[in-house]
């Protein structure tokens, strides 16, 4: 037993190695939105969907107005059944501003998610070429849409999710939000993913997603994924299955986002949606194992003093370290805690599949039961 016990923590440790030389080589291949874009000569509309997002959705229609280099702009808000006063919000911002205007969306299918729908409808009253999904607690820098626009189209894309910067600053958002974008520079082969049209390939961050007009139509729009609990990548391996090229990016230059605050918040943020991640349940089961298996083994290990786990750890915190400084998050010390991390996020994933299998998903007060 002991002997097995050793090959695993080696094992383990290797792996994790593994993974923090590709994070490594992800850092310097991940597309970034340019500091100093060219004027965009195209029409681009900004769009917001919004539910209950009084509290936080001025800041980020203040930064989409301050918008510069995007002479042809539009910012169009779905209000999706509000009633903290939203649009009261939106108008109040917009000031009479003609390039803003304020939608009322329509409820979804009951158990289906409301923003698919609510981006739909945005989607479909754009005038513009390029179309800049944002969500309400999202800040853009005054070039992100230029330069996001640049990128889309200086790549060959036809989707583009540049990743914001998550702003975390208590005990439960630094613990868990830099996972997201550890998760992709640690496992995704960028460039790969970009080429490849295998859907499996995809990331996406709905925070901040930008489309062609033309790409989105083609492959069903958000229509094609009203079921999708993850939309963003729901629709990202849409546009792959049309024949188009889709990619995520750093984004940390011309975005940032504060999604939850506090445990409870990042819980229900995640119990809402972590089960979909997984593909089932045994998906689920294999992905925990693995993770436990690099990430949390191999520290156990080290504090009753293996070599192997010591190096294993040591690994993973510099995987941490490597996407912290790539994506502007906090290195130290938060990623010496990256095993707590993870355990963290497999606490969050047995709550997310328990609620899932209970029937009591539920996201802004609307009962969830999408199927992907």
């Amino acid at each position: 037993m002991r002997r097995v016990l050793g090959a695993l923590v080696a094992g383990g440790s290797a792996v994790a190695a593994l993974g923090t030389a590709h994070a490594l080589v992800n850092s310097r291949l991940v597309r970034t939105p340019p500091a100093d874009p060219p004027p965009c000569r195209e029409p681009v509309s900004l769009l917001v969907p919004a539910r209950d997002e009084a509290h936080r959705i001025a800041p980020t229609l203040r930064s989409l107005l301050a918008q510069r280099g995007v002479p042809d702009l539009e910012v169009l808000v779905c209000d999706d059944g509000s009633t903290d006063g939203t649009a009261d919000v939106v108008r109040a911002v917009a000031a009479g501003d003609p390039r803003v205007r304020l939608l009322t969306g329509s409820p979804p299918p009951t158990g289906l998610p409301g923003k698919p729908a609510a981006c739909a409808r945005l989607a479909a009253e754009a005038r513009g070429r390029v179309l800049v999904f944002v969500d309400a607690d999202v800040v853009l820098a005054p070039h992100a849409a230029a330069a996001a626009a640049d990128l889309l189209r200086s790549a060959g894309l036809d989707a583009v999710s540049p990743f914001p910067r998550q702003l975390a600053d208590d005990p439960a958002t630094r613990l868990v939000q830099p996972l997201l974008q550890w998760s992709w520079l640690v496992f995704l082969p960028l460039r790969l993913a970009e080429r490849s049209p295998r859907e499996s390939l995809s990331a996406a961050n709905g925070q901040f997603f930008v489309v062609d007009a033309e790409a989105l139509r083609r492959c069903g729009g958000f229509e094609a994924v009203a079921d999708a609990v993850l939309d963003d990548i729901a629709l990202m391996r849409a546009v792959k299955r049309s024949g188009g090229r889709g990619a995520v990016a750093d984004g940390s230059g011309v975005a940032e986002c504060r999604m939850y605050r506090g445990w409870s918040e990042v819980a229900a943020g995640y119990e809402k949606s972590l089960w979909a991640a997984t593909g089932g349940p045994v998906g689920a089961v294999l992905l925990a194992a693995a993770l436990a298996w690099v990430f949390v083994l191999p520290p156990v290990a080290a504090l009753t003093g293996s070599r192997a786990g010591l190096l294993g750890y040591a690994a993973a915190v510099a995987g941490r370290v490597v996407t912290a400084r790539r994506t502007g998050g906090r290195a130290w010390p938060d990623a010496l805690a990256h095993p707590v991390s993870v355990a963290a996020l497999l606490r969050l994933l047995a709550r997310s599949w328990r609620a899932r299998r209970a029937g009591t998903l539920t996201w802004k007060n609307r009962p969830l039961h999408g199927s992907r």
